[in-house]
């Protein structure tokens, strides 16, 4: 995962998977996490970042609200 993130290229986007998102997150290798809100509510499912064992400080940096009432909200992860 290090290799990945100090390979040069443009920024990674990774889609619908928390464990990713959790293990990067452990690892110190997460700059930004942007959350998508739906305007669904479904009871059940798996959070985003299940299993995750240390704290994350995040700071909301930017959010946008689409006409579909999707709402974007952009966090900065802390360098703790």
């Amino acid at each position: 995962m290090k290799k990945i993130k100090e390979s040069k290229g443009s920024n990674m986007t990774i889609l619908g998977s928390g464990s990713i998102i959790t293990q990067f997150a452990e690892n110190g290798l997460l700059d930004v996490l942007t959350i998508m809100v739906d305007p669904v509510a479904i009871g059940m499912g798996t959070s985003i970042l299940s299993g995750m064992k240390k704290k994350l400080d995040l700071e909301l940096f930017d959010s946008r609200v689409f006409k579909s009432g999707v709402i974007s909200l952009g966090y900065r992860v802390s360098k703790n």
